[in-house]
Order: C-alpha cells, then sequence, then structure tokens
C-alpha cells in the first residue's frame, strides 16, 4: 500500500512539473509573436512610376564618301599586271589609296566586268579582266561598284553570275546588275556612321546586246518609269539616295542636254547624290535643286580612274569626296545635307605601256607628264566651273 501511495505521488508530481513547463513555453511563444507582430512597418512615401519614355535629344552625324571612275581594264594593263602565280593590281592604284581608304565610303564604277580567267580574259570591244581586279578595288578601300554599264553584257551572263559570286565573297557590294529577281529587289544600302546610304546604278545601253529574255535584272537600263519605283523603294529604307548613272557621248567634255534633262529629273525625285560615267573624260559638278527645293549634288563624269586609253584627257581621271551630314532635330525632324565637294585630279603614268600608276595628278610631273602643273590648274578650273559661288 505504501509502495503505490508513493507511486501515485510520483506520478502526480511528474504531471505537475509538465503542465507547469507546458504553461511557461506556451506563455513565452505567445509574447515572442506579438513581438514579431508589433514590429514597425516602414512605408516609402514619394515613390513615382519608372519612367519609360526617354527624352529626346537631338543630335548630329556625318561622314564622307568618295566616288571614283571608270575601272576600264585593257589587254596592256592586265598585261602589266601578271604576276608568276596570277595578277597584282593593287601597285598601280597605291599612289592613290589614300583618297580611296580614308573616306568613311567608296564606290566605283567597275566599267569591265571581273568575271576572272576561267571563263578566258579579254579586251575591246568585248572585256573580261580577272578576279584580282577587285581585290585591289577592295585593298585600296572600295566598299561598292556599280556595273551597270554598256560592257556588262560583253561576256554573257555567265560572266556576270562569275563576277558577283566573287565581289560577294570578298565582301564589295555591286549595284546595277544582278544574280536573279530576288537580287535585284534587294536595295543596296550601307551605314555609315548612322547615316544609311542607297546606292541605284543604270546604262543608256549595252552596246547592242540584247538583255536575256526574262532576265532583265542582269543589268539595269535607264527607264525612268522603274527608275522612280527604285527611289521609292530607297526612300523607305535609306536616308541618302546616290544613283550612277551611264550617259552622255564619249570623250565629250561638257554633259548633254539629255544628261542635263536626266539628271534634274532625278533631282525632282529626291536623289540626294548622282555619279556619271561613260564619256571616259571629266565632266564638271554642279549643284541642281529639285521641285520640291532640296539641293542635288552631280558630277556628270567622272572619267578614267584607270584604263588603256592615253591621251586627250582619257588619262585624267579623280576622287571625288563629299560631306553628307545627318541631323535628328526631333522624332520627326531629320535633315540631310551634302556639303563641301573636293575633286582630286588623277592621272594614269606609263613608262612605255608598262608600270601603270595612277597618281594625282599635282604629282604627274616626277612621272612623266612635262605639263602637269598647268593641266591640274586647268582640271580644277573645269570641274569647279558650275559651282564656284554654291559650294
Amino acid at each position: 500500500m505504501k509502495k503505490r501511495r508513493i507511486r501515485r505521488s510520483l506520478y502526480l508530481i511528474s504531471f505537475m512539473l509538465l503542465l507547469t513547463i507546458s504553461i511557461i513555453g506556451a506563455y513565452f511563444s505567445i509574447n515572442i509573436v506579438k513581438e514579431r507582430s508589433s514590429s514597425e512597418v516602414l512605408v516609402v512615401d514619394n515613390h513615382e512610376p519608372k519612367k519609360t519614355d526617354q527624352e529626346f535629344k537631338p543630335f548630329t552625324t556625318s561622314m564622307t564618301l568618295a566616288a571614283v571612275g571608270d575601272v576600264l581594264i585593257h589587254d596592256i594593263i592586265y598585261n602589266d599586271a601578271k604576276t608568276t602565280n596570277g595578277y597584282d593590281f593593287k601597285p598601280m592604284l597605291a599612289g592613290v589609296k589614300e583618297f580611296m581608304i580614308k573616306p568613311d565610303l567608296t564606290i566605283a564604277n567597275q566599267e569591265t566586268i571581273v568575271g576572272g580567267t576561267e571563263i578566258g580574259l579579254s579586251s575591246y570591244p568585248s572585256f573580261n579582266s580577272p578576279f584580282e581586279v577587285a581585290d585591289a578595288l577592295k585593298d585600296a578601300g572600295v566598299d561598292i561598284v556599280s556595273i551597270a554599264n554598256n560592257h556588262t553584257l560583253d561576256r554573257g551572263e555567265r560572266a556576270i553570275l562569275s563576277a558577283t559570286d566573287y565581289l560577294t565573297k570578298i565582301g564589295i557590294e555591286y549595284t546595277g546588275g544582278y544574280q536573279n529577281l530576288e537580287d535585284k529587289a534587294r536595295i543596296r544600302v550601307l551605314n555609315r556612321n548612322g547615316i544609311k546610304i542607297a546606292f541605284l546604278s543604270y546604262t543608256y545601253g549595252t552596246n547592242g546586246i540584247p538583255v536575256p529574255q526574262g532576265k532583265d535584272y542582269l543589268v539595269n537600263l535607264i527607264d525612268m518609269k522603274l527608275i522612280k519605283e527604285d527611289i521609292m523603294k530607297a526612300k523607305q529604307q535609306a536616308d541618302v539616295i546616290a544613283v550612277s548613272m551611264h550617259w552622255g557621248n564619249e570623250y565629250q567634255l561638257l554633259p548633254t542636254d539629255q544628261q542635263k534633262s536626266l539628271a534634274q529629273e532625278l533631282a525632282d525625285e529626291g536623289v540626294n547624290l548622282i555619279i556619271g560615267h561613260h564619256p571616259h573624260v571629266l565632266q564638271p559638278m554642279e549643284w541642281l535643286t529639285g521641285k520640291n527645293g532640296n539641293k542635288t549634288f552631280v558630277v556628270y563624269s567622272l572619267g578614267n580612274f584607270i584604263s588603256g586609253q592615253m591621251w586627250d584627257y582619257k588619262d585624267i581621271g579623280g576622287v571625288l569626296q563629299i560631306e553628307i551630314v545627318k541631323e535628328m532635330k526631333s522624332k520627326d525632324k531629320t535633315d540631310i545635307r551634302l556639303q563641301n565637294p573636293l575633286f582630286t585630279p588623277t592621272f594614269v603614268s606609263n613608262q612605255h605601256y608598262r608600270k601603270f600608276r595612277v597618281v594625282p595628278l599635282q604629282n604627274a610631273g616626277s612621272y612623266g607628264l612635262s605639263n602637269a602643273t598647268s593641266k591640274f590648274e586647268e582640271i580644277n578650273q573645269h570641274m569647279d566651273q558650275w559651282i564656284k559661288d554654291t559650294k
């Protein structure tokens, strides 16, 4: 009996002890929760929603564009460039490379198709030139070539496809002759310093060689209806429109009435720059005013840049440089202007039909041109005669 009482007492004491511990634990838990629940809530006042529309800031950017005339590769030129394992035209351009590579963008008129040796090289009247001509232009800073001219179809479709394949391979853009309809539909737009320039190119004809039926894309002919359609497309993609025109009369130092009429039509359509080729001699530069008051710069002919033609101004060409300025005045207003045209006359020298070199006309006395100084002054006056008061 005594043991039972003792056992019950121990049970009772244990129960009371556990109950006490439970009560104490519950008390502290409740107070901790209360303490936590009474923590101060921090409120941030005057917090504005994040702005997603940034304020427009006007800005101005600019670039320089250079253009050279006819790259006309006669047999005496490519024979002079012959090496033990191909052709090298780079030394021929080394004397004027600085004028072509320094500008932000340079265009040349590739008068003779660069179809490569596989289909056979040829000279006047049906030209085909080595791929290495394009290599030399690339090395000298040329970014794009115009290939719409009277010699585009000289060696047929195969030469055009070969040439455009190679130009694409080495990273030179081309305009005026294309591989197919899809290629033709792509307006050539190059971007420099935030300024987008579209390049278009057209020729008066192809020396009587008919364009293959259904393959009008092989060469762009001068057709104002089609040109206006291209200009409209270009305006949707570019800030500036430059048009190369193969036109005029060979060896004539001034533009024809037709050239001037076409130039005015292009100005009226809003073209910014017109680059003329084909006469093989230089023709003057001029500012035109379009029907909407826009200014258009035209050089009627850049002459021969490099060729086998000599004398009577056929061995004098040059490098045109012009500044293009883009001014963003507001989200909805952008002004484009061309300014500061600069023409550097060049001369194609040779030594008994060897060592052909393109050099600055001003320095041509060192290359055998006896009247280089007077010729330099004459050419500058000739090219500037219509822009002296409008530069």
